[in-house]
């Protein structure tokens, strides 16, 4: 018997290696299998996964590892998909390279698209785990599933990155979550932490992202919002800063944020992409971590104790369209925890979620009206959007920013 697994990130595999250490998929019995793609926009010029020196350690859960990437070649992970005709083929071709005479288990991050659905409907008639890498899990399901998948998804293993927050991901088709223990995780991050490359420490450190290559913000929009994190973080007295590129963001951000910290006297150090943010965490324990809406701002405070702040959540929410893009829950949440006098954040993702994927999750209506009608739209909800629904309320006004928020947005003036 084979376990499937699939990962596209360090930070899930990470995440995967926890949950086997946990025994989340029974004792080690069968043959696993990890499947991994990089799902980078140019990965021909990307790290894969299976070569970062993190993923060294995480090496021998697994009695093979092979390259999705390669498989496919020179298609791209994140946009092909078999057509209804070439499924049986695939299925029968791919099933005997990989040697899948009898899978037990399939294993996927982020089911609703490309890889890991091509790979769902490629790999059939076993039971599909689902684990989420991050924030996206509390949100409603981004495209809905065929019956062929979602009757075999048993359950969603999670980080409890909010505590108090259920996901809604892939509630609607009745499957329960459950944690990955923190304590396997932290151990983990240690193990990927010791075989990192030495890292100049800082006082705070920035989360890049790549909100431009998702169309949220221009290039140039975001490169202002890191330079303007940066000048925050020198107006508060920060002298070293380091900052964390996204794996799929490349070299030009670190680049113009090098000249902006020469402007401003402040030392910077920039991390090697490849490094995920929790072992940053962990090896230099920074005094603050600033980012817009990063899983990493959750998993710095949850599970490394460290003060984070978030900037520029709001004008990313005005900007993500359509209203349903799965991003919008991450920067809700993130918002509505670190923004003080924010509404409850569970309340609110509720209906923000409801608004996203009405037809999916109808019985949160009642609740998204009660809390439209007890907090106002805030930045959460487009007024077109609420007319759409039928929503539209005299609700309060938005609440003001918190004090770390003003102080933070007087450097942007």
């Amino acid at each position: 018997m084979t376990q499937v697994f699939y990962a596209s990130t360090l930070f899930g595999a990470m995440s995967l290696a926890a949950a086997l250490d946990q025994g989340a998929f029974g004792p080690h019995e069968g043959r696993r299998l990890l499947l991994v793609s990089n799902n980078a926009a140019v990965p021909e010029v990307a790290t894969p996964l299976e070569r970062t020196p993190g993923f060294a350690v995480l090496r021998s859960r697994f009695d093979e590892v092979v390259s999705w990437n390669e498989l496919i070649a020179p298609l791209h992970p994140s946009a092909w998909k078999a057509r209804v005709i070439e499924v049986p083929m695939l299925e029968r071709l791919i099933g005997r390279h990989l040697g899948l005479s009898e899978v037990s288990e399939l294993v996927v991050e982020s089911i609703a698209v490309p890889p890991a659905r091509t790979i769902a409907g490629l790999v059939r008639d076993c039971p599909i785990t689902v684990y989420a890498d991050g924030l996206m899990s509390y949100g409603p399901t981004r495209d809905p599933l065929p019956a062929e998948i979602f009757r075999r998804v048993t359950r969603l293993l999670h980080l409890d990155l909010v505590p108090g927050l259920t996901p809604l991901l892939l509630s609607e088709y009745g499957v329960a979550p459950a944690t990955i223990d923190e304590t396997a995780f932290r151990a983990v991050v240690g193990q990927v932490a010791g075989t990192a490359p030495d890292m100049r420490p800082g006082e705070a450190m920035i989360l890049g992202q790549y909100l431009s290559a998702l169309d949220i913000l221009t290039p140039r929009e975001e490169e202002s919002l890191h330079e303007s994190m940066l000048r925050a973080l020198a107006d508060l007295g920060h002298t070293s800063v380091v900052f964390k590129p996204h794996p799929a963001a490349g070299h030009r951000h670190a680049r113009r944020l090098r000249a902006a910290a020469e402007t401003l006297g402040v030392r910077l150090s920039v991390v090697d992409e490849t490094v995920p943010a929790e072992v940053c965490f962990e090896a230099l324990r920074p005094e603050l971590v600033v980012g817009c809406f990063s899983t990493g701002l959750l998993t710095a405070r949850r599970f490394h104790g460290l003060p984070v702040a978030a900037f520029g959540t709001e004008l990313v929410l005005e900007r993500l369209t359509p209203y349903e893009n799965s991003n919008r829950i991450p920067a809700t949440i993130v918002d509505a925890l670190l923004t003080e006098a924010r509404p409850p954040v569970a309340e609110t993702v509720r209906a923000v979620a409801y608004c996203m994927q009405p037809e999916s999750h109808p019985d949160l209506r009642g609740e998204t009206e009660a809390f439209l009608a007890s907090h106002g739209p805030g930045p959460y909800f487009k007024k077109q959007r609420l007319a759409a629904l039928d929503l539209l309320t005299d609700g309060p006004a938005p609440t003001p920013l918190g004090r770390l928020g003003r102080r933070l947005l007087r450097a942007l003036t």
